[in-house]
């Protein structure tokens, strides 16, 4: 690939944590040119960051809608954005850029509701853009060698799923000290009403749909806010069905004290199960009925060819979250670019936001099992 693309972002200002992270996968293959922005809603703060980034004054926005309106009508304008924003400003943001015929990379979950979610996906087919949602963990090479597996029949018929995502940096009130990620995060005005559930909770299902080719039919699920006075759940337990005899569970809590970032997947077959962590990514446990487990790894013998380009280093020399997101940004700069990228996209995100509403509506009913909307 040798096409950059003009680029812009909205949100992920000075001191953002992932702001950052976008730009640092944007940047790693080289591909992207950050252009323009509308980097915070604080005028000084937003002025401050263009400078930093290296954005030129006349690029640097007061608001979305107005750098969506200009930067179309510009010759050298953008070509794709990112939005980086608290959740309830993403359908808004995204929805402005593909009216003017901008490409989309917008930040999960895509919106805070179903419908709006549909909504965007109508409108993103029907104006030919590309609106991809950046699922980062999709684009570990390994989970890509266990989709693989999967899809080869190595692990025989499936019998169950399951994933985890466990942390504890919301285990105390940290909100009302004034932590701005934890503020809005735990606000249902700016994040939705689902807390650790629309955070972390979407990206373990996602993983497990992505990996598995599956989306459960039904769900039932608890929703708990263990920490008194916080406004939206921040502890997911849920039972998914996923059809045809397939059973799983999914465990997501901010509040496992002990826990940093420990997103797990386990798939079991007839044949074989497999176990990724992604604190430990470069590693794919593998285990054969009857045979001894066996540890996969990155680069190492049989990996197979067609996912070496995601593997950006020599072997031994680990790989993970920021790798993972810069995957992902590369494999959208080839759909961009030839239609032929390998990323989650519209349609991953209304199939999680369908989750989501599905574990809301368990959680109103005495946790009864609730059929995911199609």
């Amino acid at each position: 690939m040798t096409e950059t693309i003009p680029w812009g972002m909205v949100g992920g200002g000075i001191s953002g944590f992932i702001g950052e992270v976008h730009r640092l996968a944007a940047r790693l293959d080289g591909g992207y040119r950050l252009e323009a922005g509308c980097f915070s809603s604080d005028g000084t703060r937003n002025r401050e960051s263009g400078a930093l980034f290296g954005v030129a004054p006349d690029r640097v926005y007061g608001d979305f809608a107005e750098m969506a309106r200009r930067e179309a009508e510009r010759p050298d304008g953008i070509r794709a954005v990112s939005i980086v924003t608290p959740n309830h400003l993403h359908y808004a943001a995204t929805r402005a850029f593909l009216e003017a015929g901008i490409d989309v990379i917008c930040d999960k979950p895509l919106t805070t509701t179903l419908s709006e979610a549909r909504e965007l996906e109508a409108l993103a087919r029907g104006q030919g853009r590309t609106l991809a949602v950046t699922y980062n963990y999709s684009a570990n090479a390994m989970i890509r060698l266990a989709r693989q597996l999967v899809a080869e029949g190595a692990l025989g018929e499936l019998r169950l799923v399951q994933v985890e995502y466990a942390q504890d940096w919301l285990a105390r009130n940290i909100e009302q000290d004034g932590q701005k990620q934890a503020s809005w995060r735990t606000d249902p005005q700016q994040a939705g009403r689902a807390g650790c559930l629309g955070d972390i909770g979407v990206h373990a299902y996602n993983l497990a749909r992505f990996v598995t080719g599956r989306s459960a039919r039904r769900v039932s699920a608890e929703l708990s806010a263990f920490v008194p006075g916080r406004q939206v759940d921040d502890n997911v337990q849920a039972r998914l069905d996923f059809g045809d005899g397939i059973r799983g569970a999914l465990w997501a809590s901010q509040v496992a004290v002990g826990s940093e970032n420990a997103l797990r997947l386990r798939l079991i077959g007839e044949k074989a199960s497999l176990d990724w962590e992604q604190e430990h990514p470069n590693q794919l446990r593998f285990a054969e009925y009857g045979e001894a487990p066996r540890i996969l790894s990155r680069n190492g013998a049989g990996f197979p060819p067609s996912l070496q380009h995601l593997c950006r280093i020599p072997a031994g020399h680990p790989e993970g979250y920021l790798e993972a997101f810069a995957n992902l940004y590369g494999e959208i700069r080839r759909g961009l670019t030839s239609a032929s990228g390998d990323f989650t996209d519209v349609s991953d995100a209304v199939a999680d936001l369908a989750f989501i509403e599905a574990c809301l509506d368990s959680q109103d009913n005495d946790n009864r099992w609730c059929p995911l909307e199609r």
